[in-house]
């Protein structure tokens, strides 16, 4: 695996170039990848804990098993965007130390931003299809807050991982999708919970 050192401004990137492509052998890919996905399927099932801890609720309101997958996928899809914006900024050279808090503050910010948006639109959506507003309400927060976490996440995991030399396009969607899916549904059950009584 090569690596591309990039110098900025009294700050290093290694941003790695894995070479890995559709026609590289099966054994480098494998080599290459097989890791990560092993990884992503431990993860995957600390989610799948993460819901069976809910199990009581979803067996007692069964529409809340339909939404989970809107929040967590809306969060990883945002957590991804910020992974690409950061790869290529990386790749590019325009990201210092002195530029991360101010970078990670401003992703916050957006992140907070569109769960708003989204998650005001869901909400009423959700309110009008299923006549719930305490599901829409629900399903509102939780998009704002996963949201928030995806952009720290999807800002925080690329930037960590070039830091340790490891490939961030490669790797970050692993663990993106692991805090963003987890993440997710806590926020969504535990709200759930919250106003189980007023849930219809």
């Amino acid at each position: 695996m090569k690596k591309i050192r990039i110098p900025v401004s009294g700050y290093r990137e290694n941003v790695a170039d894995t070479d890995l492509g559709p026609q590289s052998p099966i054994t480098e890919q494998l080599k290459g990848r097989l890791p990560w996905i092993y990884l992503n399927t431990a993860t995957a099932l600390f989610a799948s804990w993460v819901i069976s801890n809910f199990e009581w609720l979803i067996a007692q309101v069964a529409i809340l098993a339909a939404f989970q997958s809107v929040v967590a996928g809306l969060g990883g899809n945002t957590a991804s965007q910020n992974v690409a914006m950061i790869v290529r900024s990386l790749a590019l050279g325009k990201i210092t130390s002195k530029l991360i808090w101010r970078i990670m503050g401003r992703q916050i910010l957006v992140g907070l931003l569109q769960g708003i948006a989204i998650g005001v639109v869901i909400g009423f959506a959700v309110t009008i299809w299923r006549g719930d507003p305490y599901l829409g309400l629900i399903l509102g927060l939780a998009m704002v807050g996963n949201m928030i976490v995806a952009s720290i996440v999807g800002t925080a995991v690329p930037l960590g991982l070039n830091a340790l030399g490891q490939d961030p396009a490669l790797a970050s969607s692993v663990f993106v999708t692991a805090v963003t899916d987890s993440c997710g549904f806590f926020i969504f059950l535990s709200l759930a919970a919250l106003f189980f009584n007023y849930l219809t």
